[in-house]
């Protein structure tokens, strides 16, 4: 069998799953160099992708808004049909998913055995829940004899204009550079994956005292919240560009960073895709679950030993059990140690 040349590659969940599916891109890519790979994603991740050298073209799919609907998948499926791929990578899991490349007639289509449409694969991979999920999603490309031998980290592309948009960023806070300066990200989608905000006022008062400086990092979501610790901060060493950045300039900020500080949330991959060390804080959710960062400097903060933990695959609204243990009992001097230990290796 000749080796496909176009690939489809559908993952349209959050964020931080879109990179944690890079790695498999990449390797497709350094395999099989004449190949042209498109990525179906959701509007809010299409822009962390722009120059990506592994990628053709990546394809919005508006699921939960304009592309809702049976009517929409249909239309969406045919436009994809005349790309005439060869194969379909499905790392999401979702029967969406499966449908739109069936619908697409991509006569090779690999996915997870857990998915909810297996039967709509011609080629099912093992979910194997003891590894990564880089490494996971990795496993699809065994049907095209590419084996991952060692841990591939995601990367992203700013440009020189993303760079000149932080620094222009930077000046306005009257900073000469973002030398120590720590990123916090104090925001997530889930409630029991997030840190209280207390703890990260705290923590940016003990990093102060470490002659640190600290912005703070998250979308237009995260902007009153970043916006009450700066605040509580009472210091002109702490900033916020919450919801002011688009995803490849805070990557291009990230990367300037001496340290991330992130809930289990799409900052955290971030980082690790621009190579900053990582301070990540895990509360409902587990590094177990093979969604924690993996660069060599990066470190899990986490409450072990709870007989009520984990208690979500992605996190909750709200502790199960009122307690919020997990993430009450991280202190923030804990946390401010593996930022300085961090900063001392390098």
């Amino acid at each position: 069998m000749a080796t496909p040349q176009r690939f489809l590659v559908i993952q349209t969940a959050f964020i931080g799953d879109v990179i944690l599916t890079l790695p498999m891109i990449q390797e497709l890519k350094r395999h099989v160099p004449s190949a042209h790979i498109d990525l179906i994603v959701i509007p809010r991740s299409a822009d962390l992708l722009r120059n990506h050298p592994s990628i053709r073209e990546v394809i919005q799919f508006d699921k939960q808004k304009s592309d809702k609907g049976v009517f929409r998948l249909w239309r969406i499926a045919q436009m994809l049909r005349s790309k005439k791929y060869d194969a379909a990578l499905i790392p999401h899991r979702s029967m969406r998913s499966a449908a739109l490349a069936f619908l697409a007639g991509v006569p090779m289509r690999v996915g997870f055995d857990v998915s909810v449409s297996r039967f709509a694969y011609t080629h099912v991979v093992r979910y194997d829940k003891l590894k990564h999920e880089a490494d996971r999603n990795a496993a699809l490309l065994a049907p095209f004899g590419i084996n991952l031998q060692t841990k591939v980290l995601p990367t992203l592309h700013p440009t020189n204009s993303d760079v000149e948009a932080v620094n222009l960023v930077v000046k306005k806070f009257g900073w000469d550079s973002t030398a120590n300066v720590i990123a916090v990200a104090p925001g997530t989608v889930w409630n029991t994956k997030r840190w209280p905000k207390e703890k990260f006022i705290e923590l940016v008062r003990l990093l102060l005292t470490k002659g640190l400086r600290i912005v703070m990092v998250g979308g237009a979501e995260d902007v009153e919240l970043c916006g009450q610790i700066v605040q509580a901060s009472e210091s002109e060493s702490v900033r916020a560009v919450a919801g002011q950045l688009g995803l490849l300039e805070s990557a291009a900020l990230i990367q300037q960073c001496s340290v991330v500080i992130s809930n289990d949330s799409a900052p955290m991959h971030m980082a690790m895709a621009m190579r900053t060390p990582v301070v990540a804080i895990f509360g409902a959710t587990v590094p177990e679950f093979g969604f924690s960062p993996y660069g060599v400097k990066d470190v899990v903060i986490e409450t072990k030993g709870l007989a009520c933990r984990p208690c979500s695959m992605h996190g909750g609204k709200a502790c199960p059990i009122g307690t919020f243990e997990c993430m009450e009992k991280i202190s923030p001097a804990e946390v401010c140690e593996a930022v300085v230990r961090i900063i001392r290796r390098r």
